[in-house]
C-alpha cells in the first residue's frame, strides 16, 4: 500500500528519499513526508503530491544524513497535513513511519490518552511514535521489540530517534520491507524499485522479523531478538520490472496480491467467532433490526460484486436486496423507504454514476453506506457510513484485486446484520468466519495452478465468441469472468443464468464454441450439468470451473480450473480468480496492452 522509504550513510538524506518515495508514485498515496536525523529530528510533510513535499524542501531543506520517508495511502483519518507519516511522540525524539493497520490502536490510545498523552493526528500509526518513546530505557531495539508485543495487526514498522542517531530500526509483519547494501551506505524501502538505481543487492526481510540498518549495513533478527542468517538477493530486474515486482504487467501482480488483500481486509474486523467490527459503521442493532430491505448501486466490476452481495443478503440475512446499475438508479424513480439500507460500491470513490445514484439516498430518507478502497473519496464524504475494502492502489485498469476486497467487504456486512436480526446464528457465523480466515490460503492454492488457465487460454484465443454460464453466485462470478475477458482480450463474450441459455442463445451454440461453466453451488448442481448436456449436444466445447471433488464434470469438460473444495457461499472469492487469469493469458497470448485495454479508463468520473 504505502511507500516507505530510509537511508543511512555520508550524504545528503533528504534528496535521496525523496527520491525513493516518488520511485514509489506507482503504489498510489495521497500525501507525503520525510524526517532527517541531524543532532535533532526535523520533520516535513505535506497532503497529496510529492511535488508538494518538494515545496516545502526547497524553501526549508532538512540536513542530515540519515532520514526515513513515507508516501501515505490513508486507512485511519483523512488525508490532511496532519494525518501524513512521520509521525513522532510528543518530544520529537522518537520518529516512525508506518504501514498496514494496528488493530488494538484505539485501545492503545486511550491508556495514553488516560495517561497525559496528547496525539496531534487521527492515525494507528501515531501511538507507535508514544509507545517507543514510553518503551525506551537507553536501547532502542529493546523499545521497538516491547512496542511490537503491544500491538496487533499487519504493518511495517520504521523507527530512528534522537538517542540513537546512527541507526534506523525496522519490524515487519506482513507489509514487505527491503534493505538496499551499498558501498558505506545503506538503504530501506518497501519495495526494491525505490533504491534499484543505487544497488542491486538486497536482503529480503520476511514476516515476524526486525532489522537495524546502519551505514555498514543491516543486521537481520526475529522480532525475539534471535539471529537471522539471510542471503543477499541481486536483483537483475530493469525498473519497470521492478515496480511490477517481477511480473511482467500490473494485472498479473494484482491478482497475486489478492491474499495479502484478503488478509489485510479482514484485519481487526472479523474474530473466530464470526463477531464483527467495523470502525466506520456506525448503526446501531436497533436501526438493523427495523431494516425491510437493502438497495444496492454500482457500475461494471463493482456492480457484478453487488450481485453477490445481493444472493448473500437474500440468504444470510432473509432481506429482500436490490442491485441495480447506478445510471439507470439515478433515472428510475426507485421507490426506496426510510427504513432501507443503500449501499454504494466504487473502488475510486469517484465513479460519477454511482456517486449520482448515491445522492439520491437523503432524498428517499435512507441511509447510504459506501464500500470503497479511497479514504476522503467523494463518495465516502456523501455516506453515512463507510467500509474501507484496504485493498491498496490497483494500477491495472481491469480490476482484480478491489473486487476481491469488495466480496469480503459483503460478507463482513452480513454477518454483522444477521447477527443484529438474528438470521446468523453461532454455528453459521463460525463457519463463514472460518473460512474468510482460510481464504488466503486457498486462493494461493489456486495461484498455484495458474497452468490450469493457460492451457485453457490457448484453447480459446482465436475463438470468436465464448460464453460464460452459473446459477447463483457462479452466475453472478460468471458475468465477472466475461467482463474481464472483454476488457482485455476484445473477445466478444456474453454471461447468462445457465437456465437461461436454451432460451434463445443455444442457437449460437456451434462446434467448437467455448463455454464457460462455474460450478460451486451444490445446490443447483444437477440444475447446471443439465445446461451442460445441451451445450455438449451442439457440440460445444465445455470449459468449467469446479471443485477439486468435482470427478462428474469430467465426464463434460474438456478442460477444468479447479478451485479447493469450502463453503458454497464463500466459493465466489475463489471461482472468479482462475477466471481472471483466463483473461489475462488471453490477452497475453493475443498481444494487447493488458495493463491500460483501448478505450477504457480505471475512474470513470463523468456519466
Amino acid at each position: 500500500m504505502c511507500g516507505i522509504m530510509g537511508y543511512v550513510g555520508s550524504q545528503q538524506a533528504g534528496p535521496i528519499l525523496v527520491d525513493g518515495l516518488k520511485r514509489l508514485e506507482y503504489r498510489g498515496y495521497d500525501s507525503a513526508g520525510i524526517a532527517v536525523n541531524n543532532g535533532t529530528i526535523r520533520v516535513q510533510k505535506a497532503e497529496g503530491k510529492i511535488a508538494n513535499l518538494q515545496a516545502l524542501l526547497e524553501k526549508d531543506a532538512l540536513d542530515g544524513c540519515i532520514g526515513i520517508g513515507h508516501t501515505r495511502w490513508a486507512t485511519h483519518g483523512a488525508p490532511t497535513d496532519a494525518n501524513a507519516h512521520p509521525h513522532a511522540d510528543p518530544s520529537g525524539e522518537f520518529v516512525v513511519v508506518h504501514n498496514g493497520i494496528i488493530e488494538n490502536f484505539q485501545a492503545i490510545r486511550d491508556e495514553l490518552a488516560a495517561a497525559g498523552a496528547e496525539f496531534s493526528s487521527e492515525t494507528d500509526s501515531e501511538v507507535l511514535a508514544h509507545l517507543v518513546a514510553r518503551e525506551y530505557d537507553g536501547d532502542l531495539v529493546a523499545a521497538v521489540r516491547k512496542t511490537v508485543a503491544l500491538c496487533e495487526g499487519a504493518y511495517a514498522m520504521v523507527v530512528i530517534s534522537q538517542r540513537e542517531p546512527e541507526k534506523i530500526v525496522a519490524v515487519r509483519k506482513i507489509s514487505p520491507l527491503v534493505i538496499g547494501l551499498g558501498e558505506g551506505e545503506t538503504y530501506l524501502a518497501s519495495d526494491i524499485p525505490a533504491v534499484l538505481h543505487r544497488t542491486r543487492d538486497f536482503l529480503i526481510i520476511e514476516d515476524d522479523e526486525m532489522v537495524i540498518v546502519t551505514a555498514e549495513g543491516a543486521r537481520v533478527e526475529t522480532i525475539e531478538g534471535d539471529p537471522v542468517v539471510r542471503e543477499v538477493t541481486h536483483i537483475d530486474w530493469d525498473a519497470e520490472q521492478a515496480e511490477k515486482g517481477g511480473y511482467d504487467h500490473f494485472m498479473l501482480k494484482e491478482i497475486h496480491e489478492q491474499p495479502t488483500v484478503i488478509a489485510e481486509t479482514l484485519q481487526g474486523r472479523l474474530d473466530e467467532d464470526g463477531t464483527v467490527w467495523l470502525e466506520d459503521v456506525e448503526f446501531d442493532d436497533e436501526y438493523i433490526a427495523d431494516l425491510t430491505g437493502v438497495w444496492i448501486t454500482a457500475c461494471g466490476t463493482a456492480y457484478h460484486a453487488g450481485l453477490i452481495g445481493q444472493e448473500i443478503f437474500r440468504r444470510v440475512l432473509r432481506l429482500p436486496t436490490n442491485v441495480e446499475y447506478a445510471h439507470e438508479l439515478r433515472y428510475a424513480d426507485p421507490i426506496i423507504g426510510p427504513r432501507e439500507l443503500m449501499i454504494a460500491i466504487s473502488q475510486s470513490g469517484e465513479t460519477a454514476d454511482t456517486l449520482a445514484a448515491a445522492r439520491i439516498a437523503p432524498d428517499h430518507g435512507s441511509r447510504m453506506l459506501a464500500i470503497t478502497n479511497v479514504v476522503g473519496s467523494t463518495l465516502s464524504r456523501y455516506a453515512d457510513d463507510i467500509f474501507y475494502t484496504r485493498a491498496g492502489p490497483e494500477i491495472s485498469v481491469a480490476s482484480t484485486k478491489a473486487y476481491i476486497a469488495m466480496l469480503i467487504a459483503q460478507y463482513l456486512l452480513a454477518l454483522r446484520l444477521g447477527a443484529a436480526r438474528g438470521t446468523v446464528d453461532s454455528e453459521l457465523a463460525q463457519r463463514v468466519a472460518h473460512g474468510l480466515h482460510r481464504m488466503p490460503g486457498a486462493i494461493e492454492e489456486v495461484l498455484s495452478r495458474e497452468h490450469e488457465a493457460v492451457a485453457v487460454a490457448e484453447r480459446i484465443v482465436d475463438a470468436d465468441d465464448v460464453y460464460f454460464i452459473g446459477r447463483g453466485l457462479d452466475y453472478a462470478i460468471a458475468m465477472e469472468g466475461s467482463l474481464k475477458l472483454k476488457e482485455i482480450s476484445y473477445l466478444h463474450s456474453e454471461a447468462m443464468p445457465a437456465g437461461e441459455l436454451k432460451h434463445g442463445t443455444l442457437a449460437l451454440i456451434t462446434d467448437g464454441v467455448p463455454v464457460v461453466v462455474v460450478l460451486t453451488q451444490r445446490a443447483v448442481y444437477d440444475k447446471t450439468i443439465s445446461a451442460v448436456q445441451e451445450v455438449k449436444a451442439r457440440g460445444g466445447m465445455i470449459i468449467a470451473v469446479a471443485y477439486d471433488t468435482d470427478t462428474e464434470i469430467e465426464k463434460y469438460a474438456e478442460l477444468v480450473m479447479r478451485i479447493p473444495d469450502m463453503d458454497d457461499l464463500l466459493a465466489p472469492v475463489a471461482a472468479v480468480v482462475p477466471l481472471q487469469l483466463l483473461a489475462y493469458h488471453v490477452a497475453r497470448l493475443r498481444g494487447h496492452d493488458i495493463d491500460q485495454p483501448r478505450n477504457l479508463a480505471k475512474s470513470v468520473t463523468v456519466e
